[in-house]
């Protein structure tokens, strides 16, 4: 449980020889996971160990927010929030008492009968409510559970631009990613944004961004640049091999997790890049010799803990694992 000391060996790297990952780093994430990590120390209080909220759960999504947020509590963060709809909430709040639940966001069947004045009356409620909270969070996970409401994307789109005036880093995935494809000037240039894309959703991106389509001879130079175009956001592109890159490096993390792949990893990923987030940053702010990237080992550091859950996690399930059998495992041997 305990951080290790810094020193060389921490981050160490090693070249990836496969021609697709030629201009690739191979992670250790075993090392950056142990340094990150803060000890376990009686003189700490409530909210030291993080502070993190999910903004996302609608009236057909509840599962994934309640796996975002539960996994932080899991890996150590002390407190875990989700605003999410208020159709949402009940049920969220039904899966765990550990969890702050504010039903908070609106969808557009709620206010159809609003004319325009109303609806922006409704919105900059909605903002408000979050604005109430938002300096007090170390990381946001927007996008799990969230839909496709246009009203609701309006409003998370608001909250975007609140966490980037307050500098607090936030984690886009699901349909949060569906939303930053179409409006880019939502992520565009700022350093604390990380994306978590899946294989659809990377496509998407690189076609909007670079237009182009995916690269799979050439992964971390397209990776490289497309981080790069989009102004030095980190993104995680997950796959057999999750490649990471703020536009600048590349690193991939290999470690074998599970063939099994039921829904709601990405989830507990999301999750985990906050804690571990906001864990680098502190670690990184109480040494100036440091000069690492808190966005590159907060990802490095939840994908490997991901894959080493889920393979747990597989070990004893076989091909019944299920995500909450993976979250069940994320503190084994950590």
């Amino acid at each position: 449980q305990k951080g290790t000391v810094l020193g060389t060996n921490a981050l160490c790297l090693k070249v990836q020889s496969s021609r697709a990952m030629s201009s690739t780093l191979e992670a250790d994430a075993e090392s950056v996971l142990r340094l990150v990590t803060p000890s376990l120390d009686l003189k700490r209080h409530k909210g030291q160990a993080g502070k993190i909220a999910v903004i996302g759960g609608c009236r057909e999504y509840t599962g994934a927010p309640y796996f975002a947020a539960i996994s932080a509590l899991k890996i150590g963060a002390d407190l875990s929030h989700v605003f999410c709809t208020k159709d949402a909430a009940p049920v969220i709040k039904s899966y765990s008492p550990e969890l702050i639940v504010h039903p908070v966001l609106e969808e557009s069947y709620t206010i159809s009968d609003f004319s325009e004045e109303e609806k922006r009356q409704v919105q900059e409620k909605v903002v408000g409510e979050v604005d109430k909270w938002i300096e007090r969070f170390d990381c946001l996970v927007i996008g799990p559970g969230l839909g496709r409401d246009p009203f609701l994307l309006e409003c998370v789109s608001k909250i975007m631009l609140l966490a980037k005036k307050f500098n607090v880093p936030f984690v886009v995935d699901g349909d949060g990613l569906f939303l930053v494809t179409n409006s880019i000037d939502l992520v565009n240039s700022y350093p604390l944004a990380v994306l978590t894309p899946n294989v659809n959703e990377y496509k998407r991106l690189v076609q909007k961004v670079l237009n182009c389509e995916v690269d799979e001879e050439n992964t971390g130079d397209q990776l490289r640049s497309l981080a790069k175009q989009i102004g030095g956001v980190t993104i995680l592109r997950k796959g057999k091999s999750d490649l990471i890159s703020n536009g600048e490096i590349v690193k991939s993390v290999s470690i074998y997790g599970s063939p099994r792949r039921c829904g709601g990893q990405g989830d507990i990923l999301s999750g985990s890049v906050a804690v571990f987030l906001s864990w680098a940053q502190q670690l990184i702010s109480g040494h100036e010799s440091l000069s690492e990237n808190p966005a590159i080992l907060g990802c490095v550091a939840a994908s490997g803990l991901l894959r080493k859950a889920a393979s747990l996690a597989f070990t004893k399930h076989k091909r019944s694992t299920l995500t909450s059998d993976i979250i069940g495992c994320l503190g084994e041997r950590y």
